[in-house]
């Protein structure tokens, strides 16, 4: 079967930064919905008309993945606001309450990326924003989505492309897994 949204592929993948930096690598294979939610367009457009067993790279520019870096996103905030277990790397959703910043998303995910005795720096952008990425993938398997799936816009089992969890950890140079 030759892949064509909607259906359901298991795919493996390698993912690197623009200098050939390895930050992930999806060994165990998952499945994803392509012509759903679980991919990036630019991905789905690369997996069309390919089968199991094929193997593709795709380069993706910031704009098509999870943008340009936003320096207005980063924000200092007490750190009496926060607990006393902190380190740097963690990820809140939202601002702490009492937070003083004005006009930053209250929806989106902060990562701590520095604590001072009176402050803690935080950055609501995406690990890999303003980040080139390359992949390269292999298709495991395809198959028809169900309706239900389709309805969902998932699989519902597959992890968030690029975790945001681990992907902390690509400022660092390290892999991800």
């Amino acid at each position: 079967m030759h892949i064509e949204a909607p259906c359901v592929v298991t795919l493996t993948w390698t993912l690197s930064d623009a200098q050939n930096r390895p930050l992930d690598e999806l060994q165990t294979p998952v499945e994803f919905l392509v012509g759903g939610d679980d991919l990036f367009a630019r991905i789905e457009e690369a997996l069309a008309g390919h089968e199991p067993g094929e193997e593709l790279s795709v380069q993706l520019e910031p704009e098509h993945a999870f943008g340009e870096y936003r320096p207005e996103l980063v924000c200092f905030e007490d750190r009496k606001l926060f607990p006393q277990q902190l380190e740097t790397g963690m990820a809140f959703e939202g601002l702490p309450a009492g937070a003083a910043t004005p006009d930053m998303p209250s929806d989106a995910i902060y990562h701590v990326t520095e604590i001072y005795p009176s402050h803690v720096v935080l950055d609501g952008n995406h690990p890999l924003a303003g980040m080139a990425l390359r992949l390269r993938i292999k298709v495991v398997a395809v198959r028809e989505a169900t309706e239900d799936e389709i309805a969902a816009r998932s699989v519902g089992s597959a992890a968030p492309l690029f975790d945001v969890a681990i992907a902390a950890r690509a400022r660092h140079d390290d892999t991800l897994h």
